[in-house]
């Protein structure tokens, strides 16, 4: 009898185990392409954490900044392994050299086409060779593979990269991200492109000590004497050689700074910018840069009233510090609304719901009822940012106001094209602003929305930067710097521009133009537009710039600005052309692209017999970002946790309902 008893507890917990498990044996078909925690293995004998230590050296002379990255791995294990680490660098950066160091041995590396320099290096690994592999994922996340590692060995990754640095409202700002955060996503793994397989990254859990060390020493060259200069995400010590010149490294390098980007922002003397025109002349082919100072803003006097739709992300990422930041800027954001305008709220995480199925106008009791609804939000599960955003553009509209759509979040998704697209066919004279929200936010997603969308981005890192930033957004909003902006040549033999368009200006950003030139440096550019109602003009004489040699990082700025409009931003319509050129350009110009890779061999075999175990490099979590930000394997359906739950607290009870009669039953027989 009490076997017969014990019966249906055994049958529960079957069932729950193979409910809650994937089949025994194989994986299920569904899992989806998930970052997931590190689990340390007893095998003391392979190294797990073979980067020990980044460290930068970045030189800012004027506007152009370049930037000297060398990656450790050492092999404190007894085994061979094979390295891969994930890591991010800015979207602007253009990378054009990369060295192997071993040793005494120096093997520089060589652009390929991506597929070649993969097979290229997969050979040398199976050979026992040592070689390495950089390959880019997005143009803010990098691919290292570094293969065969011999126990005690040191291997040194040297990386250079040119950013064009381009002030906004007076400051300019320089950015080295240290960490890729977690990246969520709803595509099946089996059968997941090549592209996308990193995000399948382990992480360390929330407040686990960063296993590399980071050191960052920056010299701030600029010509003009400096006002201020400042470090909001480090402390930093700053040594003077003078008034415009100033050298920066880490006050405590020993300390966790490797899981958060470095940000060092500067405004020269009396809120000037650097502007005007730079010339290259080189062997095959010249390049030029003009920097436009934009004019002083004109606040219009009729503001029409305007629509705003704000789409919150209070996913799991987002919880704790993120999203009680991006409630502060929020609470700003509606709280600075008129009377006349409407607006509306969407939330997202796994799923989405909108605060009123049309806008609302913006009274203190519409006001009070968003701002409840936000408070109540922790953060928690998915990130499906694309079925929100669609909501929120289709939502019904006044063909007589001005649209702008809000996207509050930390950008931590894989799928950023499917959001690019879904806000190009959606435009209907709808501006996009987007707020990256963190300390380690996706840049390129932030970047790429607002371009998309013809707004601008915003990155808030800390609560106390969200007023602010509330200000400076309500100012782009009510009056653009510059509109309907033209770009002219006379005498002066220009080709290749880009952009070849330029849109409407809404921060007082310098417009930075680049382009090839023929024949002799002379003629005129001549840049006009609209000023509210006022005509904007301006000419530059060429025959006044230098083509000096200090200039000659333009090439790569120019193939890289041509790049970014072609592959990073640009429509995915003709895949196959952009494919080609972009190729074209990476082999050109030497540069890292989606389709062509730095890869570097040793012509030595120095693992002739023993296979080298493969090792995943963990990440820590961006500071702030807690736990609930990284998942494991779940099916398709976003958010499976709470139907996986009903299901079995239904199924439980229905057992504990049949034992019971079963019990009852059983004792009367008895």
């Amino acid at each position: 009898m009490r076997q017969m008893a014990n019966c249906p507890f055994s049958c529960v917990v079957i069932v729950l185990v193979l409910l809650s498990c994937p089949a025994l044996g194989e994986e299920r078909k569904d899992k989806t392409l998930s970052p997931y925690f590190f689990v340390q293995e007893g095998d003391s004998s392979t190294d797990s954490f073979p980067l020990k230590e980044t460290g930068v050296d970045a030189r800012i002379n004027g506007v152009i900044a370049e930037v000297f990255v060398s990656q450790k791995y050492v092999n404190q294990g007894s085994k061979p392994i094979n390295a891969r680490y994930i890591f991010p660098a800015s979207t602007r950066a253009t990378v054009h050299g990369m060295n192997m160091v071993v040793g005494e041995r120096v093997v520089t590396a060589r652009i390929k086409e991506r597929e070649t320099a993969k097979r290229e290096f997969a050979k040398a690994r199976q050979k026992g060779k040592s070689a390495s592999l950089l390959e880019q994922q997005r143009p803010n996340v990098f691919n290292m593979n570094v293969a065969n590692i011999m126990p005690g060995d040191e291997v040194r990754i040297e990386l250079r990269y040119t950013e064009l640095l381009v002030p906004s409202e007076g400051t300019y700002e320089f950015v080295y991200p240290t960490v890729v955060g977690p990246r969520y996503s709803n595509q099946p793994e089996a059968g997941a492109p090549e592209t996308d397989l990193w995000v399948k990254s382990p992480y360390l859990k929330e407040g686990s000590p960063v296993p590399a060390s980071f050191g960052i020493h920056v010299t701030v060259s600029t010509g003009i004497p400096l006002q201020e200069l400042a470090c909001p995400s480090h402390r930093v010590d700053v040594q003077w050689e003078s008034k415009s010149m100033a050298r920066v490294s880490l006050e405590e390098p020993k300390e966790s700074s490797g899981n958060r980007d470095f940000i060092l922002n500067y405004r020269l003397m009396g809120k000037e910018i650097q502007s005007g025109l730079m010339l290259y002349k080189g062997e095959t082919e010249n390049f030029f840069l003009l920097m436009v100072q934009p004019p002083e803003r004109v606040q219009a006097k009729d503001i029409p009233p305007r629509e705003f739709i704000f789409i919150l992300d209070v996913s799991g990422s987002m919880h704790g510090f993120p999203l009680a930041t991006a409630k502060t800027l929020i609470r700003d954001l509606i709280g600075g609304l008129r009377e006349r305008d409407k607006f509306n709220v969407i939330l997202f995480s796994g799923s989405s719901c909108v605060m009123s199925s049309s806008s609302v106008p913006a009274t203190q009791t519409n006001i009070a009822r968003a701002i409840q609804v936000i408070d109540s939000q922790q953060g928690g599960g998915g990130t499906e940012l694309s079925p929100a955003l669609t909501r929120g553009l289709s939502l019904p509209r006044d063909e007589n106001t001005s649209r702008s759509v809000l996207i509050i979040t930390d950008g931590f998704i894989s799928a950023e094209r499917d959001v690019f697209e879904i806000i190009r066919n959606n435009l209907n004279n709808t501006n996009v602003f987007s707020f990256g929200i963190g300390s380690s936010v996706n840049r390129f997603l932030i970047e790429g929305m607002a371009k998309a969308g013809l707004g601008e981005p915003f990155v808030v890192t800390r609560p106390e930067e969200a007023r602010v930033t509330a200000e400076r957004f309500r100012d782009y909003v009510q009056s653009p710097v510059l509109t309907q902006i033209r770009v002219g040549f006379k005498g002066f033999d220009a080709y290749d521009v880009e952009p070849p368009s330029v849109p409407d200006l809404f921060a007082r950003r310098p417009l930075a133009i680049f382009g090839k030139w023929r024949g002799n440096a002379e003629g005129l550019i001549e840049v006009a537009g609209k000023r509210e109602t006022e005509e904007y003009a301006k000419t530059f004489r060429v025959s006044e710039a230098d083509p000096g040699e200090a200039n000659s990082a333009l090439g790569y700025l120019w193939a890289r600005t041509r790049i970014a409009r072609l592959s990073d931003f640009g429509d995915r319509g003709a895949v196959a052309e952009t494919k080609k050129e972009v190729t074209s350009l990476g082999l050109a110009y030497s540069i890292l692209t989606p389709y062509t890779s730095f890869v570097a061999v040793m012509d030595a075999v120095r693992n002739p017999g023993e296979q080298a175990k493969d090792v995943n490099q963990p990440l820590p979590l961006p500071l702030g970002v807690s736990n609930l930000a990284v998942g494991g394997a779940c099916s398709k359906v976003p958010e499976p946790e709470l139907g996986l739950l009903l299901a079995l607290f239904i199924l439980v009870s229905s057992f504990v309902w049949i034992y019971r009669r079963w019990s009852r039953t059983a004792r009367r027989a008895a």
